[in-house]
C-alpha cells in the first residue's frame, strides 16, 4: 500500500516536471531526491517505470528525472540491491542510446547515471554497456563516452576491462566517419591512457598486480597509427586538438620501438598544428607528454627534431602571454616545461640556440628567450653547471638593453642565478651593477597601477622589482653574503646611484649585522682587499648628507644613518658609545614625523649637532683634516642636488671650526671661495652659511679671507674674465660680491658677540657697502641686481640682530642706523606699487624692525617717511587675483600668496617695534592718524589691510601697557567711532577685526581707569561671543550683534567721551560702505535708548510718515525706530492707532506687519489691542453664501473683509514675541474663536477684489504669508499657541501634519484630533474653559461645527486629563447624544471618543461598561454604513475597552461578537482585517469561563491567522502575531505558546518557513487528531487571491504531514489532498508552484 502511494506521489511530481519554470523544475528535482532519500529503491523504480510508460515525454523533462535518479544512486550506493541497480542500468542504457542522434543533455544524464551507478556496480554496467558496444558495429556516440568516464572515476574496476574494449574499439576507428564519433573515440583513448598510467602507477594497491605496460601497448599503437595518419589531417580544427590530446597520454603507453620509429613524423605533425591553431595549450601540453616520453625511452631521434622543435616552441613564449585568457598563461607554462626536457637531455644545443636570440632587434624575442633562461637556470641546474661562464659572459649584451621588458626579464634571470651559484663567478659583479641600476631608476611620483604583463610597464615596475630582489638576495640566499659584501659599498658614494641609496642601504645594513654576528666587526671592511671601497670619510660624508633630506627614496635617511651605525667600527673605533646612543634617537625623530611635520631647520641642527658631537669624541686633527678635505672633493657631485649641497657646505662649516690647523681652514675657505658657483642661490647660502658657522672659531681667519679673496688675483680675474663678456660680466660680478656681502651677514651672526661687536662698523660694514656701491668716473652708483640688493637686506639684518642681541639695551651706539634706515626706505620705495614680485619689501621691514630697537632713536622726520613709506608700500598693493583666475599657474599663485603674508607680518612686527618705542595714548593716536585715511579707504582690500594691522597693533599695544598712573585715555571715543562702523563692514574680515579693535580699546580704557592688565570685564569679553554673528553677511545677525556691541559701548564709555563719540558716529553716516553707515544708525539709536527717550516730544508728528518712510528705504535701522515710534503712539493713541492700521489694503502689506507687530512691546497695551481684536472677528458673520453660476446650480462661500483683517492682524501682533504675557492673560477667549474660526473657514473663498490683489501682491514679494480665510485662520491659531506658552502644543500638531490637515475638508477632524491631543498633554488647565465655550456648538445646525467639536472632544477622552478636571461624564455624555446624528462622520467620532475612555479614563469604563459595550454593539450593526467605516471604528473601540470592562458585561457578548468579526478576517480592505484580528487577539481574555466554546473559536481562526503572517499589508501581519500572542495560552501547549510570544514580536522579524515548520512540529505533537481539519482549512486558501498566502497554504500542508505521527496519518485523504495540490501545480505563479512540489516531497510522511 505504502509503496503504492510513494509511486504516486513520484508520478504526481514527475508529471510536473513540463512546468517551463527552472525554480519550479529544480524544486521537482529537490523533491524527488527528498522521497528518494526516504525510499531509494522505490523511487528509482517508479522513475524506470514513469519513463518506460511515458515514452513521448520530451526529453527536457527526462533529464529532470534522470538527474534526480543520479543523485539518489550516489548517495544510496552502499543501499542499493543488485536488482535494482539493474532496473537502473538497463533504465539509463536505454535513455542513453534510445535516440542514434547525439541529444547532449538528455544522453548526458542518462550516462552519469550509469557512471553513479558504475561506483558500485561496474561489472553490471559494464555487462548492460558491452551490449550496445558489439564488434563491426559503430557504437552509440554516449557508450564510448560512458567508458571514458567510468575510467577516470573508477580506475580499479575499470582498467580489466579495458583491453577487450580497445580489441573491439579498434577496427572501428575506420569505420567512424562523423566528426563527433572520431572526437569521442580521441577522448576515450585519451581518458583509458590517462587511467592505465594512474592503475600502473598504484599496482601495490591494484586489484591486478600482473597488469603491464605492454599489456596495451600494441592496441595503443595500433589506435596511434588511425589518429595520426588518418584523423590529425582531417580540416575540422576541433577533432584535430581532441586527437592531440589523446596522442600526449597515448604516448607513455605505445612499445619503444614504435614511439622511437614515430617520432621523426610525430613531432613535426604535432608542431605543424601550431600554424593550424590560435589556441596552442592542448598541443603544448601533448607535446611536452610526447617529449617527456621520448626521454624516458632514451630516443635517439630527438637529437635530429631538436632544431625544429627549438625554432617552434622559442615564439610561443616571445608571444606574452593574456592574464584575463587562462589558456595563454597555461599553455606558457607547458611551452617552458618543454625547454626544461630538452634542456636537461641537450643542454649545449639549447643554450646554442638561446644565446644568439638574445642579441635579437625584437624586444619580444630578448625578452621570451630570457624567460626561457631563467627557466632553465632554475630546472636544469646540473646540467648547467659547467656552463655558467658561457652564460654569463652572453648576458653582457642583455645588461645594455634599455628598454624596460628587458629590463625586467634580467632582473628575473639575475634572481635565478644568484640562487645557483652563477654571481660567485667571474663576471657576476656585472650583473649586480646592472641590478643595483635598476634600483637607482627615478621613480614616479604616483605609480599607475598595471597588470604584471602591461604592454607600457614604466621603469618604476622595473625599478620596484629590483628592489625587492636586491633585498631578497640580501637575506634569504646566503651562498650571497659574500658575493655582495663589501662589494654594495661601492654603489654608496657614487651620485649617479641615488635613488638606490634605499635599498643598498638596508641590505649592506643586513649583511653587516650578519657579519657581526658571526665575529667579524674589526675587520667588518678589509681595505688592504678592496681598493676600489669608499673611505671612511667619503662613507659618512655621503651618508650623512643624504639624511640631510630623510623622507626622499622611500625614506633614505633612516636607512643610511642605521647603516652609518653599523659601520662605526670602521668609521672610527672611538665612536661606539656615542652613536650607538645618538643615532638611534636621530631615527626616531625620523619616524615620529613626516615629510610634512618635519622642520626642516630643526632637523639640520640636530644633524649639525651631531656631527659635532662625532668630531669632538674623535677628537684626531688627521683625521678631520683628511674629512674636510673629502667633504670639499664630494662637494660638485651634488651640482643639480641644491639642498643637499646647502646641507654639505654646512658640514664643512662644522668641520672646519672643529679643525685645529688654522692653515688648512684658510686653504679649504680659499678653495671654496674659488670654486663655488655664484649664480645658484642655493650655493650662496650654502657657502655663507659654512663662513658663519666656521667664524664661530676662526673669525680671524674668516674675516681675513673673505679681504683677501678681494684683493687676490683670482678675484680680479673673474673680473677680468667676465668683462670680457660684457653682459654677463655684470651679472657674476654681482653674484660674487653678493655672496661675499651674505658671507659677512653670517660671520656677524654666528661669531661670538664679544669679538664681533667691536668689527661690525670699522671692517664688515664698510666692506659690505664696498661691495654694494660701484664707482663710474669717481661718483657712486647704486646697483639694480636684485640679488645683490636682497643680500645686502639680509646681511644688514643679520648684523642687527647680532647687535640686538650681543649687548644690553642703550650699551652700544649704533652710529649708522639712520642711515642704514634710510637705505632700506629708498629700496621700499623703489619697489614698483601696481604689484609684488621680489621679497625686498618684506626682507627690508624686517631689517628696520630690528634697527629702530637699537640706539639712537629715530628723528620724527625719518620715522614718520618709514611709516607712511611702508603702509603705502603694502597697503596700496592691488588685491590677490581669485582662485579661479589662478588656477592655470598655481605654483606662481601660491607664491605671491605666500609672499604677500609674509610681507604684512613684516609690516605688523616694524608697526609694534615702532610702537613700543612710545607706549602711550599719544603715541596710539600719532599711529592711528598715519593709518586712519586706509582705515576709511573706499577700496575693500585697503581697508581690510588697514583694519587687520589694526587690530594687531592694538592688541600689542594692550599686552605692553603698564599703567603706574591712572590718567585719562583722552582719545577712546575717536578711536570707538574709527573702528565700531567698521563691525557692518561689507567685508567679514574687517568686521571680525574690527570687534578685536573695540574689545582691545575698551581694555586699554580700563587699564587706564586703574583695573589690572589681566582683569577681565564680563561686558567685554561679551564682544568676543558676538563675533560668530558677524561671520555671515546676513543683516539682521548684523544688526543684532552691532545693536549689543553698541550697548557695550554705551555701558562702558565715559560721560565725557559721549558726545565726542556720538558726534564721530555722526560722522559715520556718510562713510562710503553702505553697511557701515547703517551700523552707525544702529549704534546711535542704541546709545540714544541707552541715555533716555530723546524722541518723545516728536511721537504725534511721526505717525503720519512713517509708512512712507518704510516704503522709501527698506533699510533694517529705520526699520527698527519706526517701530519705536509706532509703540509710543500707540500707548497715547490705541483706539486710533488700530482703526488706521485695520484700514490699511490687504493683504498687508510688510512695513504694515512691521507696525503691527510693534504694538506688541508692552503687555497691558497689547492686551487691550488684542480684545478689540477679538471683538471685530465675532461681531461680523465669517461669510456670506454666493450664487455659483458656473456650476449653474449650488453656492461657495465668501469670507467677509473685516474679521478676515482682524484675524491678519491678530497674527502679526501675536507673531511678535513680546506679545507673550497679553495671549496668556486672554488664552480660552482667544483659543475658542480661533478655532471656530477655522471650522468656518474650512473651504471658504476670498472675495473676487481680494483675490486678485493677493495675486498681484505674490508677484511682488518672493513669500507672502497667503490670504486665504483657512490658511490664515490656522497661522494665526498656531502663532497664539506658539505665544501662549502652548510652544509645545503647535510643534507637536506641526510635526504630525496636523495643520494640514486641518485645512483639508475630507481630513479636518484627523487635523483636529492631533491639537485636542496636543492640548492635553501640553496645555491641560486651560481645557476647563475652553470645553465650556465648545459644548453648546455640539447642538450647531452646520455640519462643520459639529464635527470640529466632536473630534476635539473625541481625542480629549484620549487623555486622563479630562477626568482629573472633572470633565468626563459631561463630555461622555454628549458623546453618546451624538449616536443618532445625521452626519455619519459624527457618529463615528463619537464611538471613537468613547473608545478612548478606554486610554484616557480607563478606571471609569468598569463603572460604564454596559453603556459602552452597547453603544459598540450598536455601532457594529449600524445599518446606514455602507462601507463599514462605523463598524470599524466601532471593532477598533471594543478592542481598546475590553482590557478595563468587568467579565460578566462581556461574557454575555462574547460569542456574538467573535461570530459577527469572523467574516472580516479574509476581507478585502487592509483595515478591516486588522480590526477584526486585534479585536479577536483582545477577546481571547475572556474565554476563561466558557473555555470549550471559544477554543472551537481559536482553532477556527488558527489556519487563517498563521496564514496571515504572510498577509501583504504590514498591519494585518502586526495584528495577527499580536492575536497569536493572545491565542497562545489558551491553547495548551506550552511549546506552542512560547514560540507564538518569542518568535512574533513586533520587533522582531520572521523567517516564515522555519517558523511554520516549528508550529507545525507542536500542533502534530498536541493536537494530532486536528490534522485533517488543518489541511482542510487550508486547503480552503488554494484559492486565495494573495499570491503569498496561496504559496504559504502547500507549505502549510507540508509541514503538518513532515511532522504528524505514524499512528494518526489515516486521517489525511490523499486522495483529495493530491488533487487539490495537483490543481494547485498549474498555478500561473511559479513561487506558488515551488511550494507545492515541495509538499508533495514531503508526503511521504503520510503514506
Amino acid at each position: 500500500m505504502m509503496e503504492s502511494r510513494i509511486k504516486r506521489l513520484a508520478t504526481t511530481l514527475m508529471d510536473a516536471t513540463t512546468d517551463k519554470d527552472p525554480l519550479v523544475q529544480e524544486q521537482i528535482y529537490n523533491a524527488l531526491c527528498y522521497l528518494g532519500e526516504s525510499e531509494p529503491e522505490e523511487i528509482l523504480n517508479s522513475c524506470d517505470e514513469y519513463l518506460r510508460q511515458h515514452d513521448k515525454l520530451a526529453y527536457p523533462h527526462r533529464v529532470i528525472i534522470l538527474k534526480a535518479m543520479e543523485t539518489v544512486v550516489k548517495n544510496n550506493i552502499a543501499l542499493l540491491d543488485k536488482s535494482t541497480a539493474k532496473v537502473v542500468i538497463f533504465l539509463a542504457s536505454n535513455e542513453m542510446t534510445k535516440s542514434k542522434e547525439v541529444i547532449r543533455d538528455w544522453q548526458q544524464a542518462a550516462s552519469n547515471v550509469l557512471v553513479a551507478v558504475g561506483q558500485r556496480f561496474i561489472n553490471k554496467v559494464m555487462e548492460e554497456v558491452l551490449t550496445k558496444f558489439q564488434p563491426g558495429i559503430l557504437p552509440h556516440y554516449f557508450v564510448m563516452q560512458t567508458f571514458a568516464n567510468l575510467s577516470v572515476s573508477n580506475v580499479f574496476g575499470m582498467v580489466p576491462f579495458l583491453n577487450s574494449i580497445l580489441g573491439t574499439m579498434l577496427p572501428m576507428l575506420g569505420m567512424a566517419k562523423q566528426d563527433h564519433m572520431k572526437s569521442v573515440f580521441c577522448y576515450a583513448l585519451q581518458h583509458f591512457s590517462e587511467s592505465i598510467q594512474e592503475y600502473l602507477a598504484n599496482l601495490d594497491k591494484a586489484p591486478d598486480p600482473t597488469v603491464r605496460k605492454d599489456t596495451f601497448s600494441n592496441e595503443i599503437f595500433s589506435a596511434y597509427e588511425v589518429l595520426f595518419n588518418s584523423w590529425l589531417q582531417h580540416r575540422e580544427a576541433k577533432l584535430r586538438l581532441a586527437v592531440v590530446e589523446a596522442m600526449g597520454p597515448m604516448s607513455y603507453l605505445m612499445p619503444g620501438e614504435k614511439l622511437e620509429e614515430q617520432l621523426p613524423k610525430l613531432i613535426p605533425g604535432i608542431l605543424a598544428l601550431y600554424k593550424k591553431h590560435t589556441e596552442a595549450f592542448y598541443i603544448s601540453k601533448s607535446l611536452c607528454q610526447i617529449l617527456e616520453a621520448s626521454v624516458n625511452i632514451g630516443s635517439r631521434s630527438l637529437d635530429v627534431q631538436l632544431d625544429a622543435l627549438l625554432g617552434t616552441l622559442h615564439p610561443q613564449i616571445c608571444a606574452p602571454a593574456d592574464p584575463s585568457v587562462p589558456l595563454t598563461v597555461k599553455n606558457h607554462t607547458e611551452v617552458l616545461r618543454c625547454f626544461t626536457v630538452l634542456a636537461c637531455s641537450f643542454p649545449d644545443r639549447v643554450l646554442a640556440f638561446l644565446l644568439p636570440k638574445l642579441e635579437s632587434s625584437n624586444e619580444r624575442t630578448r625578452v621570451g628567450t630570457l624567460l626561457i633562461m631563467r627557466q632553465i637556470i632554475n630546472s636544469a641546474p646540473s646540467q648547467m653547471e659547467i656552463k655558467k661562464p658561457f652564460i654569463l659572459s652572453s648576458m653582457k649584451l642583455p645588461l645594455q638593453d634599455s628598454n624596460n621588458k628587458v629590463k625586467r626579464a634580467v632582473v628575473q634571470v639575475i634572481s635565478a642565478m644568484a640562487h645557483h651559484g652563477y654571481l660567485e663567478q667571474p663576471g657576476g659583479e656585472a650583473m649586480m651593477e646592472f641590478l643595483v641600476r635598476q634600483c637607482a631608476l627615478p621613480s614616479d611620483a604616483q605609480p599607475k597601477k598595471q597588470p604584471p604583463d602591461a604592454d607600457d610597464l614604466t621603469s618604476d615596475s622595473v625599478q620596484s622589482i629590483s628592489v625587492n630582489t636586491l633585498f631578497l638576495l640580501s637575506t634569504t640566499v646566503d651562498r650571497m653574503n659574500n658575493v655582495l659584501w663589501p662589494y654594495l659599498l661601492e654603489f654608496v658614494t657614487p651620485i649617479q646611484f641615488t635613488n638606490a641609496l634605499t635599498p643598498l642601504c638596508k641590505s649592506l645594513m643586513y649583511l653587516a649585522m650578519k657579519k657581526q654576528e658571526e665575529g667579524e666587526n674589526a675587520s667588518l671592511i678589509r681595505y688592504d682587499l678592496n681598493a676600489n671601497l669608499p673611505s671612511p670619510y667619503a662613507l659618512t660624508t655621503r651618508l650623512l648628507v643624504v639624511s640631510s633630506q630623510p623622507y626622499v627614496g622611500d625614506c633614505r635617511g633612516t636607512a643610511a644613518l642605521r647603516l652609518l651605525n653599523v659601520l662605526h667600527y670602521s668609521i672610527h673605533p672611538t665612536l661606539d658609545q656615542l652613536w650607538s646612543k645618538k643615532v638611534p634617537l636621530l631615527v626616531e625623530h625620523i619616524e615620529e614625523n613626516t615629510e610634512k611635520s618635519l622642520s626642516q631647520k630643526e632637523w639640520e641642527e640636530k644633524l649639525l649637532l651631531f656631527l659635532q658631537e662625532t668630531l669632538a669624541a674623535i677628537a684626531d686633527n688627521t683625521w678631520i683634516c683628511h674629512f674636510v678635505t673629502e667633504m670639499c672633493r664630494q662637494l660638485n657631485s651634488y651640482n643639480g642636488f641644491p639642498l643637499e649641497k646647502n646641507f654639505l657646505y654646512k658640514c664643512i662649516g662644522t668641520t672646519l671650526g672643529a679643525c685645529a690647523s688654522k692653515d688648512l681652514v684658510q686653504k679649504q675657505l680659499q678653495e671654496l671661495l674659488e670654486t663655488a658657483r655664484y649664480h645658484e642661490e642655493a650655493e650662496r647660502e650654502g657657502l655663507a652659511s659654512c663662513f658663519g658657522i666656521c667664524a664661530i672659531n676662526h673669525l680671524e681667519e674668516t674675516l681675513a679671507k673673505l679681504e683677501d679673496f678681494v684683493r687676490s688675483d683670482v678675484f680680479k680675474k673673474s673680473v677680468g674674465l667676465f668683462s670680457i663678456f660684457k653682459d654677463r660680466s655684470d651679472n657674476e660680478v654681482e653674484k660674487i660680491k653678493s655672496t661675499l656681502i651674505l658671507c659677512y651677514g653670517y660671520v656677524a651672526l654666528y661669531a661670538p658677540k664679544e669679538l664681533v661687536l667691536s668689527r661690525i662698523e670699522a671692517d664688515i660694514l664698510k666692506n659690505i657697502f664696498q661691495y654694494f656701491n660701484t664707482k663710474v668716473l669717481g661718483i657712486k652708483v647704486e646697483t639694480k641686481d636684485l640679488t645683490l640688493k636682497l643680500c645686502l637686506i639680509r646681511s644688514i639684518c643679520m648684523i642687527s640682530q647680532a647687535i640686538y642681541n650681543g649687548v644690553k639695551c642703550g650699551d652700544f651706539i649704533f652710529s649708522r642706523k639712520a642711515e642704514l634706515v634710510a637705505q632700506m626706505v629708498e629700496f621700499i620705495k623703489a619697489e614698483p606699487l601696481e604689484a609684488m614680485r621680489t621679497p625686498v619689501r618684506q626682507r627690508a621691514m624686517i631689517t628696520c624692525t630690528y634697527l629702530v630697537i637699537l640706539e639712537p632713536h629715530l628723528s620724527d622726520p625719518d620715522r614718520t617717511e618709514l611709516i607712511d613709506t611702508c603702509l603705502a608700500s603694502v597697503l596700496a598693493l592691488p588685491p590677490l587675483e581669485p582662485v579661479k583666475e589662478r588656477d592655470e599657474n598655481g605654483g606662481d599663485a601660491l607664491h605671491k600668496e605666500m609672499l604677500y603674508g609674509d610681507t604684512t607680518s613684516a609690516l605688523k612686527d616694524l608697526l609694534k617695534s615702532l610702537l613700543q618705542r612710545n607706549l602711550t595714548p599719544h603715541g596710539l593716536q600719532d599711529m592711528f592718524a598715519h593709518l586712519g585715511p586706509w582705515i576709511k579707504s573706499n577700496k575693500e582690500h585697503e581697508r581690510q589691510r588697514a583694519v587687520e594691522v589694526s587690530a594687531a597693533l592694538l592688541d600689542f599695544y594692550l599686552s605692553k601697557l603698564n599703567v603706574s598712573t591712572v590718567i585719562p585715555f583722552y582719545n577712546l571715543g575717536v578711536l570707538i567711532a574709527l573702528f565700531s562702523p567698521r563691525c557692518s563692514d561689507s567685508l567679514a574680515s574687517v568686521r571680525q577685526h574690527a570687534v578685536d579693535c573695540v574689545y582691545c580699546l575698551l581694555y586699554i580704557q580700563l587699564c587706564y581707569e586703574g583695573f589690572a592688565r589681566d582683569h577681565r570685564d564680563e561686558m567685554v569679553e561679551g564682544l568676543k561671543a558676538l563675533k560668530k554673528g558677524l561671520e555671515e553677511p546676513d543683516f539682521t545677525v548684523l544688526f543684532h550683534t552691532c545693536n549689543n556691541i553698541a550697548m557695550v559701548i554705551g555701558k562702558r564709555v565715559p560721560p565725557d567721551q559721549l558726545m565726542s563719540l556720538l558726534l564721530a558716529m555722526f560722522e559715520g553716516l556718510a562713510d562710503p560702505d553702505k553697511n557701515c553707515s547703517r551700523a552707525a544708525t544702529v549704534m546711535i539709536n542704541s546709545l540714544l535708548k541707552e541715555r533716555g527717550g530723546v524722541l518723545q516730544e516728536k511721537v504725534p508728528d511721526i505717525m503720519s510718515i512713517i509708512h512712507s518712510k518704510l516704503e522709501e528705504v527698506d533699510e533694517e535701522h529705520i526699520r527698527k525706530a519706526a517701530q519705536q515710534t509706532v509703540y509710543i503712539l500707540a500707548s497715547q493713541h490705541k483706539s486710533v492707532v488700530v482703526s488706521s492700521l485695520l484700514g490699511s489694503s490687504l493683504p498687508f502689506d510688510s512695513h504694515t506687519c512691521t507696525m503691527w507687530r510693534s504694538l506688541a512691546t508692552e503687555p497691558t497695551l497689547t492686551s487691550q489691542i488684542l480684545e478689540q481684536l477679538l471683538e471685530k472677528v465675532n461681531r461680523d458673520v465669517p461669510y456670506k453664501e454666493s450664487k455659483c453660476f458656473l456650476l449653474g446650480s449650488g453656492s461657495e462661500r465668501i469670507a467677509t473683509p473685516l474679521p478676515l483683517a482682524a484675524t491678519c492682524a491678530l497674527y502679526e501682533i501675536m507673531s511678535a514675541p513680546e506679545s507673550g504675557a497679553a495671549v496668556l492673560g486672554l488664552y480660552p477667549p482667544l483659543f475658542v474663536t480661533l478655532l471656530l474660526r477655522v471650522s468656518c473657514t474650512v473651504g471658504v473663498q476670498l472675495p473676487k477684489n481680494l483675490q486678485s490683489r493677493e495675486r498681484r501682491s505674490s508677484s511682488h514679494s518672493p513669500a507672502p504669508r497667503s490670504l486665504h480665510p483657512c490658511s490664515c485662520a490656522v497661522e494665526t491659531l498656531k502663532v497664539m499657541l506658539a505665544r501662549g506658552g502652548s510652544e509645545e502644543v503647535a510643534r507637536a500638531v506641526s510635526s504630525a501634519g496636523g495643520w494640514d490637515l486641518m485645512a483639508s475638508p475630507e481630513r479636518h477632524h484627523d487635523g483636529i484630533a492631533m491639537l485636542a491631543g496636543a492640548m492635553a498633554r501640553h496645555a491641560g488647565p486651560r481645557l476647563p474653559l475652553i470645553v465650556k465655550n465648545l459644548v453648546p456648538t455640539l447642538s450647531s445646525v452646520f455640519d462643520s461645527q459639529r464635527i470640529t467639536t466632536t473630534a476635539f472632544f473625541a481625542e480629549l477622552l484620549n487623555s486622563n486629563v479630562v477626568n482629573d478636571l472633572i470633565l468626563l461624564e459631561t463630555m461622555m455624555d454628549n458623546m453618546t447624544g451624538r449616536q443618532k446624528d445625521t452626519c455619519m462622520l459624527v457618529r463615528m467620532l463619537a464611538l471613537r471618543g468613547l473608545g478612548n475612555i478606554a486610554s484616557g479614563s480607563p478606571e471609569k469604563v468598569r463603572k460604564h461598561g454596559a453603556k459602552l459595550l452597547a453603544s459598540m454593539v450598536n455601532g457594529m450593526d449600524d445599518k446606514d454604513d455602507p462601507h463599514n467605516l462605523v463598524a470599524l471604528e466601532a471593532m477598533s473601540s471594543l478592542s481598546k475597552l475590553l482590557d478595563h470592562v468587568e467579565e460578566r458585561d462581556i461574557q454575555s457578548m462574547l460569542l456574538h461578537i467573535a461570530i459577527r468579526i469572523r467574516p472580516f478576517f479574509d476581507s478585502e480592505q487592509p483595515d478591516l482585517r486588522q480590526s477584526s484580528i486585534m479585536l479577536f487577539g483582545n477577546l481571547t481574555k475572556f474565554s476563561e469561563g466558557d473555555c470549550e466554546v471559544f477554543f472551537e473559536q481559536i482553532l477556527n481562526g488558527l489556519v487563517t491567522l498563521l496564514l496571515h503572517l504572510q498577509d501583504p499589508k504590514p498591519e494585518v501581519v502586526k495584528a495577527c502575531k499580536f492575536a497569536l500572542r493572545m491565542c497562545g495560552p489558551n491553547m495548551g501547549c506550552e511549546g506552542l505558546c512560547d514560540m507564538f510570544l518569542n518568535h512574533l514580536r513586533d520587533d522582531r522579524s520572521l523567517h516564515y518557513g522555519e517558523f511554520m515548520n516549528n508550529v507545525c512540529k507542536h500542533l502534530m505533537q498536541s493536537y494530532p487528531e486536528m490534522l485533517n481539519r488543518l489541511i482542510l482549512t487550508n486547503l480552503f486558501y488554494f484559492k486565495s487571491n494573495w499570491v503569498d498566502i496561496r504559496a504559504a497554504a502547500p507549505m502549510f500542508i507540508g509541514f503538518l504531514v513532515l511532522h504528524v505521527d505514524e499512528d494518526h496519518c489515516q486521517q489525511v485523504d490523499l486522495d483529495q489532498l493530491i488533487s487539490a495540490l495537483n490543481l494547485l501545480l498549474k498555478d500561473p505563479v511559479p513561487a506558488v508552484r515551488v511550494k507545492v512540489a515541495e509538499t508533495l516531497g514531503r508526503l511521504v510522511r503520510v503514506l
